[in-house]
């Protein structure tokens, strides 16, 4: 047999193996649905007056399960393990998340990176304990066990076997007519959009912070400060997640409620990253943020607006960097499927002169890696990007999107840059701004209060710039159900 043959049988093998998989999967999922559709429901009465069951949020310390101590509360099996009493405003609650996506990719960084066409699993399993006591205390542990299956280069963001996700102990009260909140422990973070500051949720493995943060809200406003560590993940073996001196992030935050129709917010933080890495410098990097953030809504009108600036020092030079984001969407509730029209612009600065002893490069910080597509082509640094979308609701459960993303670079003098502050090789000085287009289609469906379900299709037409320096068309398919308990 030729080895052309053997490499297309030994593709085909794959492909088959992973229909296998995904059918079991399928299958799993949907048994989680039929059983869940099957609970025993009791209590059924009028429930105006009664509090809701609380929703499976992402992050699920949020949640308050002892609405479950009221009788008129519908009840469903397995509700005597999400609400354990144990002494007078006290109790228990355990729960779980499965999340299984089936990705295919095949130009991973534009087909510049090993392997880069790519079809595999990835899948999240998630336990937590949440410990309520008195009102005023909480200690919550959430476990995760992430893992890629046959996918061809696995990095930090895709897998994580059994590991710590966060343990920590918060304590509020009131003080002054509002309420002072404190954490210490392992924790994640998330303002705003998640451009910046993101707990990760898009990619297998999630951001978490070690370290202490408090918070004080008074009527309109809210003051929140921290000082963390965030978490490096070690893929080797399990429980040894670690943060260390060489990654610190800290900072202050002021949230203003009722501004301009909407909220004001703006915060300070310090980052810093030793043995830091970029085209034209490496060394161990400062840098002082300034971020401020306006979001509202007036009639069918509504915007979320964000800069931020970067000064600081790498090596020998100087940090001078900034970003631009703005999302505005315009509803049309009273037609069919209620349109929703938006534009997205994003702009990010790269290094103008890699000889000038400043570095302009934008890090993207903790950004969420899905805040283009799912499929994660771009970075946030040395970019132009404009995002026109529609999007429609057939009912209440399914959601459809429609998008049409443009991308240039800030300046041809920098590299373009992918996820996690990476750039592509044989691009900084070389080109055109225009880095290319892309179409992205979504659907998501929400199957009831547990389970969802989700497909992404992202195809990118590159521009000659990635094509000169190797690259070519990328497409991407993600196949995503999703369980909370």
């Amino acid at each position: 047999m030729s080895e052309m043959n053997q490499q297309k049988l030994k593709l085909e093998n794959k492909i088959r193996h992973q229909h296998k998989k995904f059918t079991r999967l399928t299958f799993f999922v949907m048994s989680l649905f039929y059983f869940h559709s099957s609970y025993a429901e009791t209590n059924v009465q009028d429930q105006t007056a009664c509090p809701q069951r609380p929703s499976i949020l992402t992050n699920r310390w949020q949640e308050n399960w002892d609405v479950l101590k009221n009788s008129c509360v519908v009840k469903k099996t397995g509700d005597q393990f999400k609400y354990i009493p144990f002494k007078e405003n006290s109790y228990i609650s355990l729960g779980a998340n499965i999340r299984e996506r089936f990705e295919l990719n095949n130009s991973a960084k534009f087909g510049t990176a090993k392997n880069s066409n790519d079809q595999y699993l990835i899948q999240r399993l998630q336990m937590h304990v949440d410990a309520r006591l008195a009102e005023q205390w909480q200690i919550f542990a959430q476990f995760i066990d992430a893992r890629a299956y046959d996918k061809n280069t696995v990095g930090s963001t895709d897998q994580n076997r059994f590991d710590l996700e966060q343990a920590f102990i918060a304590w509020q009260h009131s003080l002054n007519n509002g309420t002072f909140k404190f954490r210490v422990g392992r924790q994640e973070m998330a303002f705003d959009l998640q451009r910046f500051i993101s707990n990760r949720e898009g990619p297998n493995v999630r951001q978490a912070f070690d370290g202490v943060w408090a918070d004080y809200e008074y009527q309109d406003w809210r003051f929140l400060g921290y000082m963390t560590r965030p978490v490096q993940i070690d893929m080797a073996g399990t429980l040894n997640d670690f943060s260390d001196h060489d990654l610190r992030f800290s900072g202050f935050r002021i949230d203003k409620q009722n501004v301009l129709g909407g909220e004001l917010s703006g915060y300070y933080s310090r980052y810093v990253r030793n043995h830091a890495t970029f085209p034209s410098v490496s060394g161990n990097e400062v840098r002082d943020l300034y971020d401020l953030r306006h979001m509202g809504s007036k009639n069918n009108l509504d915007w979320d607006v964000e800069a931020m600036l970067q000064y600081g020092d790498i090596a020998d030079q100087s940090i001078q960097a900034w970003a631009l984001s703005a999302i505005t969407a315009y509803h049309l509730k009273d037609q069919p499927y209620s349109p929703k029209l938006a534009v997205q612009i994003d702009a990010a600065s790269g290094d103008k002169n890699p000889h000038d002893g400043k570095l302009n490069t934008f890090n993207q910080l903790f950004a969420n890696g899905s805040y283009f597509t799912l499929a994660g082509y771009s970075g946030y640094s040395n970019l132009i990007h404009i995002k026109p979308s529609i999007t429609i609701q057939p009912n209440d459960q399914l959601t459809l999107m429609a998008a049409l993303g443009l991308q240039w670079r800030q300046t041809t003098q920098d590299a373009i840059y992918f996820q996690g502050n990476s750039s592509m090789p044989n691009t900084a000085g070389q080109g055109s701004k225009w880095t290319g287009k892309y179409l992205q289609l979504r659907a998501d469906q929400k199957v009831n209060s547990n389970l969802s379900m989700a497909v992404e299709a992202v195809h990118y037409d590159v521009g000659k710039t990635i094509l000169n320096a190797g690259g070519k068309d990328a497409n991407y398919l993600g196949v995503e159900m999703k369980y909370g308990w």
